[in-house]
């Protein structure tokens, strides 16, 4: 199982600031997210992942300076969240120096032309982000098709050519569970973002079947350790 960590980007700069040596007074803080994916590329991270948060806010991407520095910076791929709704915000996001995409289920959810030609510029490197809570779906309005149920809607993606899947909101054992089921239902990769907050967790749901887990604000309190999580799945 991969262990992805995840920088939100605002203005230009990470939420959060990264300083592992916090907690001993050694070295340097920073919010360059730059600096930062070198950090954790050097750790061993797989790749980074970005939420760009001013993009999703606009519909657009809109961290480019930040995410074409981070492209540069670590020779690893870089996979965007935030902003990246269709086709054209794929390219941009793309001509930037992402590499992977993450677009938000209710972007495509009844446009299948439109999943057609995101698959086409992205193929495999595009993953579909949804909210493990299976109540979640209540609140999209579902205007072609009654509403299904979240295991119908992922084996449908992946039937329609979707490889990769990314589960946010997945904090609780029954979530968990869901999210392994849906793993070993598709043939895709099934990633968890969020919600995680121990090595017992990383482990449950490697045990799954689950492909990766992206890991944010947990890296950046120090509850998890990036090199300690890549050891325990490894």
């Amino acid at each position: 199982m991969q262990v992805v960590p995840s920088l939100d980007i605002q203005n230009g700069r990470s939420r959060l600031v990264w300083w592992p040596g916090a907690s001993s007074g050694v070295g340097t803080p920073t919010d360059r997210p730059e600096v930062i994916a070198v950090a954790l590329a050097e750790l061993g991270a797989p790749y980074v992942h970005v939420v760009d948060l001013d993009g999703a806010r606009l519909g657009r991407p809109a961290n480019l300076t930040a995410i074409g520095a981070i492209a540069r910076a670590v020779a690893k791929p870089l996979q965007l969240a935030g902003g990246v709704d269709g086709p054209e915000q794929i390219e941009i996001a793309f001509a930037a120096g992402a590499t992977r995409i993450v677009l938000p289920l209710w972007s495509v959810a009844e446009d299948h032309a439109k999943l057609a030609q995101c698959l086409r510029i992205a193929g495999d490197w595009l993953a579909i982000g949804l909210d493990a809570r299976p109540a979640s779906l209540h609140d999209y309005p579902w205007r072609q098709r009654a509403e299904p149920g979240l295991d119908e809607l992922v084996v449908e993606l992946g039937d329609l050519g979707v490889r990769r899947f990314v589960f946010s909101h997945a904090r609780t054992a029954p979530e968990h569970e869901l999210v392994a089921s849906l793993a070993r239902r598709v043939d895709a990769e099934v990633m968890v973002a969020g919600g995680v907050s121990s090595l017992h967790d990383l482990l449950l749901l490697r045990d799954g079947g689950v492909a990766g887990v992206i890991l944010g604000e947990a890296l950046f309190t120090g509850a998890i350790s990036l090199y300690e999580a890549l050891e325990a799945v490894g």
